[in-house]
C-alpha cells in the first residue's frame, strides 16, 4: 500500500510535474514562434498541472453532480481551436503565476526527485536483498522436500 502511494507520487512528479516545468522553461527560453507548436505545449502543460491536481484532489470534487461531464467540457474547451481556452489560461493565469514562483518550484521540485531517486535507491537495495533471500529459502525449501520424497514402489 506505502509501495503504490510513493510509486504514484513519483509518477506524478517525475512524469508529469517535472517535465511540464521543463516544457514551460523550454517554451519561454526558445519562444516558439510556431504558433500550433506553442498551442499544443501550453496544452500539455496544462493537462499536466491538472492530472496532478485531480490525482490529489480528485476524491474531494468527483462527487459533484456531473463532474465527470465537466471534466470533458473543460478539456474540450482548452483544445478546442475557437475557444483557444489553452492559450487563454496558460497566459492569464499559468505563466504569470509560474515566472512568479519559478525558482520556488524548481528548487521544490529538484529537491523533491533528489529524495525520491534516494528513497528509489533505498528500496531497490532492500527489496533486492530480501528478494535474494527469499528466493535461497525457496529453493532450500525445494531441495529438502525433494529429498523426503520416496519414490513409488513399483508393482511387478
Amino acid at each position: 500500500m506505502i509501495g503504490e502511494f510513493v510509486t504514484a507520487g513519483l509518477i506524478l512528479v517525475l512524469g508529469y510535474a517535472y517535465p511540464a516545468l521543463q516544457c514551460f522553461k523550454s517554451m519561454e527560453k526558445n519562444r516558439v514562434e510556431i504558433q500550433e507548436l506553442r498551442f499544443w505545449c501550453q496544452y500539455w502543460i496544462i493537462v499536466a498541472i491538472l492530472t496532478i491536481l485531480e490525482k490529489v484532489g480528485d476524491v474531494l470534487v468527483s462527487w459533484i453532480p456531473i463532474y465527470g461531464e465537466l471534466k470533458l467540457a473543460l478539456f474540450i474547451f482548452l483544445w478546442y481551436p475557437k475557444t483557444k481556452g489553452s492559450g487563454f489560461i496558460y497566459e492569464s493565469m499559468l505563466r504569470p503565476y509560474v515566472r512568479k514562483h519559478e525558482l520556488d518550484i524548481e528548487r521544490s521540485l529538484l529537491e523533491f526527485r533528489d529524495r525520491a531517486w534516494n528513497l528509489a535507491i533505498y528500496f531497490w537495495e532492500n527489496c533486492t536483498e530480501l528478494g535474494s533471500t527469499k528466493i535461497l529459502q525457496f529453493f532450500q525449501s525445494a531441495a529438502a522436500q525433494s529429498t523426503n520424497i520416496t519414490p513409488p514402489i513399483e508393482a511387478h
